[in-house]
């Protein structure tokens, strides 16, 4: 079976990647394999067309292959809340809480998670055409194969390329410890208005047939993520020889304490509540014209498994 992550360098997926390194998967009888495949919409096209069988992935990105939710179904979250971070250029100066400061600025964000941005500088007042926030994604490499685009992006900020990024924990983390940047906005922890940490959540996603047809192995990835989100728990070091094993070195050294500091968030259970607050954010940007069903897209069958 193959797993699809859309950055593999990044704690943003994390338990789904170490699910299948630290042998979870194998252990509930699963003989499943990474694939690192960008932007993670074509994660979604590759689960819908059957290329895929599971993608660890964002959850709000699903409808850009599953039109109105139809078909996809959520295992459970891989954590929760939103997991962006705003960086911005060492030399600016900015202070934490200072989002104004991406007026007339190039801010660096992926496709799909640009979006979150533009919705969070609404809640501050800030539209990016009047203000002149450029946002787009800074140069990839010819080949993207093992880039992460957090860890790209502070490349391109250290290259001038960019004034400042959206993006996940490593890149934020890669640009704070090399005194590239400085973190203004944390939305996992809280900063800003409420809503913005209810945007989007780390998901463990399959297609519904899947479900239907072989629910065995749909309920056996569930147990392998809970199995992997508690054994990270009890000791978030094992992190690093996953780690070593996908990241460059210094990413590697890192994500222990990436995985530590999220530990308050792994949680695999997906509330109606958290699930309703995504999809008003879907159907705000315009991904969907309604709100999905929480009972068609979430597999509440396995829901004492979360709770195990």
């Amino acid at each position: 079976m193959k797993v699809v992550i859309p950055d593999l360098v990044s704690n943003s997926y994390f338990p789904a990647i170490a699910a299948v390194e630290m042998g979870f998967f194998k252990e509930e009888g699963l003989d499943a394999e990474l694939e690192l495949i960008y932007p993670v919409q074509k994660c979604y096209e590759a689960l819908r067309d059957g290329k895929a069988d599971f993608v660890g992935g964002s959850s709000h990105s699903a409808p850009t292959a599953f039109p109105e939710w139809k078909g996809v179904k959520f295992l459970g979250a891989l954590a929760q809340n939103t997991y962006w971070f705003l960086i911005m250029r060492a030399d600016l100066n900015v202070k934490r809480g200072d989002v104004a400061a991406v007026k007339g600025k190039r801010i660096g964000a992926a496709p799909l998670i640009d979006i979150g941005l533009i919705e969070m500088l609404k809640e501050y007042g800030i539209d990016p055409k009047r203000d002149n926030v450029q946002i787009a994604p800074p140069p990839m490499p010819a080949n993207p194969a093992g880039v992460s685009f957090g860890v790209n992006a502070a490349k391109a900020m250290e290259e001038g390329k960019i004034d400042g990024f959206w993006a996940n924990g490593m890149g934020a983390e890669v640009a704070v410890k090399r005194g590239l940047g400085t973190l203004v906005f944390d939305a996992r922890r809280g900063d800003g208005p409420a809503p913005i940490k209810g945007y989007t959540f780390g998901v463990l996603a399959t297609r519904s047939d899947l479900v239907e047809k072989e629910p065995e192995k749909a309920a056996a990835a569930v147990r392998a993520l809970i199995k992997t989100q508690k054994a990270l728990e009890a000791d978030p070091k094992r992190a690093t020889k996953v780690g070593e094993k996908w990241f460059p070195a210094f990413e590697a050294s890192l994500i222990a304490t990436l995985i530590e500091r999220d530990l308050p968030y792994y949680d695999p259970a997906i509330s109606k509540g958290v699930f309703d607050s995504m999809c008003k954010f879907v159907q705000t940007v315009g991904l969907t014209k309604g709100v999905g069903k929480y009972e068609d897209v979430v597999a509440t069958q396995y829901s004492d498994l979360w709770k195990a």
